[in-house]
């Protein structure tokens, strides 16, 4: 058996889970033995909610490269690590072997070294989905300099606002990006942030589109210019640098409650087992399978299900550039066929917007080599589901429905595939090692089943946060104030009479997009940036494919001649500031805003009338001014 610790039975899980709860430090100790370590632990876990500091594997060195590619050189090193699928189907597809992908990983990482690199260094990544994004995130690992993935869809303005908080003095960057029938101007993007920069020293560029850029003599390098000069050295190695266990690994940039992007700190050791452990369990992996994430690197998913999780695990990963409806909607199934992918793991959003295509898409392509499933951002509803199982995975497949975020690493709550019961539209049980609670507002335990509350965390696991980077006070503030002594999640949740997980999404000033978590604060300071906006106010509502849309109230100076062009001219204004992803889906002009005396905006009342459900909006008696409420809910869009 390849993974000891890979839980085959619904009592084994019992069993784990059990003794993960009433000896946590035994249980992980166990399954950590079985990485490569260049110096063992002297303590498992040190803890402290309060801080917080959480410590996991204390005093061991390792490097997490050693145990994606080293280790696995001897036994599996002509295995497939990564297939590439171009965004174009008639381009040549690639495929990476666990030697090829080591001998490219040392080669970038002397790249690194030679361009003045070094541990502890902050690199920023803004690459399209090509092998090189992988390359570089394991080569910065490599040398124990810390990467942070910056999303190939943000605008110029929130890459400026995430070089400046982490204060890197590097970033590698490729000419363009190919997505779906566009190709984006990556480095025109990269040139435009680094206006005002005082930071970064290197631009490091791959070529992929070949669009014309602009390369500033001293500053910007070709990424095969500098491959060239390692080559002519005769490629020597790298060794893998020592790391401590809590060492950053990496740095991923998220939205909060408010309108500043937060530095999610993940550390080397206690992220590397959490994702291996959560891959080879969640999946039920074997051997030889090949695993299809269709998400981007720039974010969480990407980092633990496409790079550490598999390849820790010696797996083949499936990296694909493009988007699912492109150049038609068959192109995940056409995927699936060519390459014979036995694990899909992809997002509700995904899920409903190729639902609406038809089955014709579908049936074009032979999907028996699926063995499992996976639902990933957001919680997956009903009718997706059973689409997904019955014409996807044709009634035989598992569907593992995984809850998680940036902050927990990997998987926290899921069924496991074929072991552990499913259920439609819930997440179901915890991992061995998470312990998971409902408090109700006033922080008492909810006891029992057949209830609801706020989902939290009462015991660390191995792949959560540590802080936020360079603001320590945030982390505890964002995670572990709201409740003394859990970690806070910001998410709603019921447990039903079997004691399974169904989120039901977001209690915060957070919206969950298509998976991706926007700040309402992010998007209000954004509108506000428009001339003509006076104050904005931004929630959530039910859209039938992005699972929530991005609804805008705005009180606007400018000519109401046109409210077309003035609503273009304010998204624009979004997509500049933040990126498409961050668009509102709807934007109703309000001659004000709800609020209270003391100049609070009811966001619950605008929460209803987006919803449409403007006949229970509570008392209104305390605003300033209860009849705007009436002329809200008539212009409603």
């Amino acid at each position: 058996m390849p993974y000891p610790y890979q839980l085959k039975t619904l009592q084994a899980y019992k069993e784990a889970y059990q003794k993960s709860v009433e000896q946590p430090e035994e249980f992980w100790g166990d399954v950590a033995s079985h990485f490569t370590w260049k110096r063992k632990w002297d303590k498992v876990l040190e803890w402290n909610f309060e801080q917080p500091d959480v410590k996991w594997f204390t005093g061991a060195k390792l490097n997490i490269t050693e145990n994606c590619l080293d280790r696995h050189l001897d036994t599996i090193g002509n295995t497939p690590a990564i297939i590439w699928e171009s965004n174009d189907p008639e381009e040549h597809h690639r495929v990476l072997t666990y030697k090829e992908l080591h001998f490219k990983v040392v080669q970038f990482a002397n790249v690194l070294k030679n361009n003045g690199v070094k541990k502890g260094d902050r690199v920023c990544i803004y690459m399209g989905m090509i092998p090189e994004l992988a390359i570089a995130t394991l080569a910065c690992a490599r040398i124990g300099a810390i990467h942070s993935v910056i999303f190939g869809g943000f605008s110029a303005q929130a890459i400026a606002d995430r070089l400046e908080d982490a204060k890197a003095e590097y970033i590698i960057t490729c000419d363009g990006a190919y997505r779906g029938a566009k190709a984006i101007p990556l480095k025109d993007v990269v040139d435009d942030a680094l206006i005002g920069n005082h930071t970064i020293k290197k631009v490091i560029v791959a070529t992929r589109t070949r669009t014309p850029v602009s390369m500033i003599k001293g500053r910007d390098i070709w990424w095969e210019d500098e491959i060239k000069k390692v080559e002519t050295h005769g490629n020597p190695d790298c060794p893998a640098e020592e790391m401590d266990a809590e060492d950053i690994l990496f740095i991923l940039y998220t939205s909060g409650s408010t309108g500043k992007p937060k530095g999610v700190v993940h550390t080397c050791a206690g992220y590397m087992v959490w994702t291996n452990y959560t891959f080879v369990n969640v999946f039920q992996y074997e051997p030889g399978q090949i695993h299809f994430c269709t998400a981007d690197v720039g974010w969480i998913t990407g980092h633990s299900y496409i790079v550490y999780g598999p390849l820790s695990a010696g797996a083949t990963s499936l990296m694909f550039e493009g988007v699912p409806t492109w150049p038609d909607a068959g192109r995940f199934w056409q995927i699936i066929e060519k390459f014979k992918v036995n694990i899909l793991y992809t997002a509700p959003t995904a899920i409903r917007s190729l639902m609406g295509f038809g089955l014709d898409f579908v049936n074009g392509s032979d999907l028996s080599s699926l063995k499992t499933l996976g639902s990933v951002g957001e919680p997956i509803n009903e009718e997706a589901w059973h689409w997904f199982h019955k014409n996807i995975g044709k009634g035989n497949c598992p569907i593992v429905d995984t809850w998680w975020q940036t902050e927990t690493g990997g998987v926290m709550i899921s069924n496991l595939a074929g072991v552990t019961p499913a259920k439609p539209a819930h997440a179901t049980l915890p991992l061995p090692g998470v312990q998971p609670c409902l408090l109700d507002e006033n922080g008492a335990l909810i006891e029992g089943n057949t209830v609801s509350g706020n989902l939290c965390i009462q015991f660390p696991w191995p792949g959560m946060i540590r802080t936020t980077y360079n603001d320590h006070e945030r982390c505890r503030q964002t995670y572990f104030s709201t409740y003394k002594n859990f970690y806070f999640t910001g998410d709603g949740c019921l447990r039903d009479e079997n004691g399974n997980y169904r989120i039901t999404g977001r209690v915060d000033d957070v919206l969950n997009v298509s998976g991706h978590r926007i700040g309402t604060a992010e998007v209000e300071n954004a509108i506000n940036m428009h001339a003509g906006v006076v104050e904005s106010a931004v929630v959530g509502y039910p859209h039938d494919i992005k699972g929530q849309g991005i609804y805008a109230y705005v009180i606007y100076d400018g000519s109401h001649g046109d409210a077309h062009l003035s609503r273009q001219d304010i998204t624009h204004t979004v997509s500049r500031i933040i990126g498409p992803i961050a668009k509102p889906d709807k934007i109703q002009f309000v001659p004000g805003l709800p609020k209270t005396r003391s100049g609070k905006i009811m966001r619950r009342i605008l929460r209803k009338i987006a919803e449409g459900d403007v006949s229970n909006l509570g008392d209104t008696s305390t605003l300033l001014d209860p009849g705007l409420v009436d002329i809200i809910k008539e212009g409603r869009i």
